[in-house]
C-alpha cells in the first residue's frame, strides 16, 4: 500500500491480474489487458512484473496464499482438534463450490507455455499434505479425503466435471463424515 486506502500500482496489478484470470483464464490473460484494467501503463506493469511468466507465477503465489489464509482460519474455528486440518480442507471446497466459479482450464494453457509454475504449488501440496497426515486421528482416511478433494478440483481444468449438483452434495457430505471421523 503507498498511502492509508490506496493500493500500490502492484496491488492494483495483481487485482486486475487475478480478475482477469478469473474471467478469461491465466492463459488467456495479457499484459496489455492487465495494464488496462489497473489503470496503468504498460512500461509501469513491466516494472513490476518485467514479464508474463512472472505475472503468472504472481498469480499462482496468490491463489496459493489465498488458499493458506482460509485454511487458517478455518482451523483456528476449528481448534486444536485431530483432523481439523483435513475437516478445514473439505469446508474450503464446499465454499469454493458455492462460488460457482467458471472453469480455469486456462491454468493449463499457462503451464504448458511455463511448467514451472507447478513447483510452488507442488510444494505448497506437499506442506499441505505434512500438515494433513500430522493432524490426522487416521492418516489413510484423511489422505483419501484429500486426494478425492484434489481429484474433484481437477475436473473442471479438464472440462470433466460432470456431478450433478445433489451428486456433489452427497460426495462432500461423505467426504465430511470421513474427515471428522480420521
Amino acid at each position: 500500500m503507498t498511502g492509508p486506502g490506496r493500493p500500490s500500482s502492484r496491488d492494483r496489478i495483481m487485482a486486475a491480474a487475478v480478475e482477469l484470470a478469473n474471467e478469461v483464464g491465466p492463459g488467456h490473460v495479457s499484459l496489455d489487458a492487465v495494464a488496462q484494467r489497473a489503470g496503468i501503463s504498460k512500461g509501469g506493469l513491466l516494472y513490476n512484473f518485467p514479464s508474463k511468466a512472472k505475472l503468472l507465477e504472481a498469480i499462482v503465489a496468490y491463489h496459493l496464499d489465498k488458499f493458506e489464509e482460509h485454511l487458517l482460519d478455518k482451523t483456528k474455528d476449528k481448534g486444536d482438534k485431530a483432523n481439523s486440518v483435513i475437516s478445514a480442507c473439505v469446508d474450503i471446497y464446499e465454499v469454493d463450490c458455492k462460488k460457482d466459479m467458471p472453469p480455469a482450464s486456462g491454468i493449463l494453457a499457462a503451464l504448458v507455455e511455463n511448467p514451472n509454475l507447478l513447483l510452488p504449488a507442488r510444494g505448497f501440496s506437499r506442506r499441505l499434505i505434512d500438515r494433513i497426515r500430522s493432524n490426522s486421528s487416521n492418516e489413510a482416511s484423511a489422505l483419501v479425503v484429500y486426494m478425492a478433494l484434489e481429484g474433484l478440483r481437477c475436473l473442471p481444468l479438464l472440462d470433466m466435471d460432470v456431478l450433478s449438483g445433489e451428486e456433489r452434495r452427497l460426495l462432500i457430505e461423505e467426504l465430511r463424515r470421513m474427515a471428522d471421523v480420521t
